[in-house]
């Protein structure tokens, strides 16, 4: 059953193979970059910024419907923080598959930064730049604020193989979980609080 669910049938190990085979300079910085925005230590500093920003909209009018969204965003954040991190470990454990370090040849990956051999499934960065994409996604209105989550999303997703740390399935899985647990959240604090809705 791994075979099609995780392995594709071949196709996982070709698109890491894809993904990580052209290295330049430029490149390793911009990758490394989106990967250390996507560590999980930086929630506090996404958290401070959320909290700033909603915050200023209730001191702006505690009783708005902008107001409230924003109050709904953060709460979907933290909840989400917690929940899905516990899913991203459980899951790491619970499967505890080997990174691409582990099972390729040493002489067919490159790898940027310390390599890691356990607990690939899923990706904890994707995860955790998906959760934050998807918690910002209502609360961002113009196209080109949509473009810049979903091109943040993506290129933290294209890092991790990039870098020789995960293969596509990983960062796939990662970035579908956190995606319905955000979802999941706003629909149930939406419920709870229905002015949040805006």
């Amino acid at each position: 059953m791994k075979e099609w669910l995780y392995d594709w049938g071949g196709l996982n190990a070709a698109l890491f193979h894809a993904v990580n085979a052209n290295h330049a300079a430029w490149l390793d910085r911009l990758m490394l970059a989106l990967t250390w925005a996507a560590d999980h230590d930086r929630y506090p500093l996404y958290l401070a910024v959320l909290a700033l920003v909603t915050w200023w909209r209730f001191l702006r009018g505690p009783a708005s419907p902008a107001a409230r969204a924003w109050m709904l965003a953060l709460a979907t954040l933290c909840i989400g923080y917690l929940l899905d991190g516990m899913l991203v470990i459980g899951l790491k454990y619970a499967f505890d598959l080997p990174r691409p370090p582990a099972v390729l040849p040493p002489d067919s990956l490159v790898i940027i930064g310390a390599p890691e051999l356990h607990h690939s499934f899923p990706s904890g960065h994707a995860s955790f730049a998906t959760l934050v994409a998807a918690v910002l996604w209502p609360r961002t209105k113009t196209r080109a604020g949509r473009a810049a989550l979903v091109l943040f999303v993506v290129g933290v997703c294209l890092s991790r193989p990039y870098l020789g740390m995960h293969f596509p399935a990983d960062v796939l899985f990662g970035s579908l979980k956190s995606l319905l647990v955000v979802i999941a959240i706003r629909a149930a604090l939406t419920r709870w609080m229905p002015a949040g809705r805006g």
